[in-house]
């Protein structure tokens, strides 16, 4: 009831401040399991992605927004859960596994954090592993607009348009069947990224941003 409730509110805020709109939407299965892979530039995109999708999204966030009493509660009561920095993520990884294994659709920044820039940064592992461990499908996603809105660093809301451009599906399947281990995640993860580089492309008209491999210290670490 509270995420409904609370996705109708955005959704009307959103479409008047920021006139969002999503484009693509069709690629989103109506049910079954499938990992969306965002850009990150703004605290608000997974807020106004969730919000413009018809069906319930849940998301991964850094451990410390929970660790408040009032605040944990909320993130967990729209479908939040908490991932640690370093070797601890894997809890949290797993737990996306768990919920994509249930059914859900859940939202992971391949990128792991914010970019600083607004440039596309290299993919982390993390989110290789998930989907090999899962075996969902996985929606790439471009958010524009959002890094305008609520840039890094800033507390103070602008009026900026924001559009979700939607991917269609990729499908690991044959690929998990006959690879393993981290070297696997690292493939899943650079196409992934290779995909919101394309759709980054298409809406911003600018060259296909090339990605760079993932440093060996990331490959050992697994963080995300």
């Amino acid at each position: 009831m509270l995420y409904a409730t609370a996705c109708a509110i955005l959704k009307i805020v959103g479409r008047l401040l920021f006139r969002v709109r999503i484009i693509g939407a069709e690629h989103i299965p109506k049910t079954g399991p499938v990992l969306i892979a965002p850009n990150h530039v703004s605290y608000l995109d997974i807020p106004l992605l969730g919000v413009m999708i018809d069906r319930p999204l849940h998301f991964m966030g850094k451990s410390s927004l929970f660790r408040s009493r009032w605040v944990g509660w909320l993130y967990r009561a729209l479908n939040g859960f908490p991932i640690e920095r370093g070797p601890r993520s894997r809890n949290g990884l797993m737990e996306a596994v768990n919920r994509l294994k249930e059914g859900h659709c859940v939202a992971m920044y391949p990128e792991g954090g914010r970019s600083l820039s607004g440039q596309l940064q290299e993919p982390m592992p993390g989110i290789g592993m998930i989907i090999a461990q899962s075996g969902a499908k996985v929606i790439p996603a471009y958010v524009a607009g959002t890094d305008k809105v609520l840039p890094v660093g800033a507390w103070m809301i602008r009026l900026h348009p924001v559009t979700v451009f939607i991917g269609e599906p990729i499908d690991f399947t044959d690929q998990i069947q006959k690879e393993d281990g981290k070297e696997l995640y690292l493939q899943i993860s650079r196409t992934v990224m290779e995909r919101i580089a394309r759709l980054e492309a298409e809406a911003t008209g600018r060259p296909v941003k090339k990605i760079e491999p993932v440093p060996d210290a990331a490959v050992k670490g697994g963080n995300n």
